[in-house]
């Protein structure tokens, strides 16, 4: 149940940003965007925000969530859309990105997934004592 608001925020920003560059600006049909961005959410969560964050720090993780959101738009675009997505995957990977920077200080701040009480700390501190 914990997961359930940081999804939905993602979700919606995901959403949104899509429909924006790849609906409108595209014309791809709601329903490649709205698979894209259930593929793009469900991967760019478990990875980035869920395990990668917690290790790393938020640069990291956006990195990788960039890499994650260009390559899920890039192939899926091509696969469902036709044609070249090259400059679409470009564009929502920025948009993207910079929502995510965000979204990681919000769950790097909250008790969720190795974030939980019953997971690891996202910050480490070593006791030389």
């Amino acid at each position: 149940m914990e997961h359930v608001k940081p999804l939905a925020i993602k979700a919606v920003a995901a959403l949104s940003v899509l429909f924006v560059v790849l609906g409108l600006g595209y014309g791809v049909s709601f329903v490649n965007v709205l698979l894209i961005t259930l593929v793009l959410g469900a991967v760019s969560y478990l990875a980035g925000d869920l395990v990668i964050l917690p290790k790393t720090n938020n640069i990291i993780a956006t990195l990788s969530d960039a890499v994650v959101t260009f390559l899920v738009v890039w192939l899926m675009g091509m696969a469902l859309a036709g044609g070249a997505f090259l400059v679409p995957a470009i564009v929502t990977t920025v948009l993207i990105g910079v929502f995510e920077f965000y979204f990681h200080i919000y769950i790097a701040n909250s008790k969720i997934g190795l974030n939980s009480p019953s997971g690891k700390s996202w910050e480490t501190t070593t006791d030389n004592g």
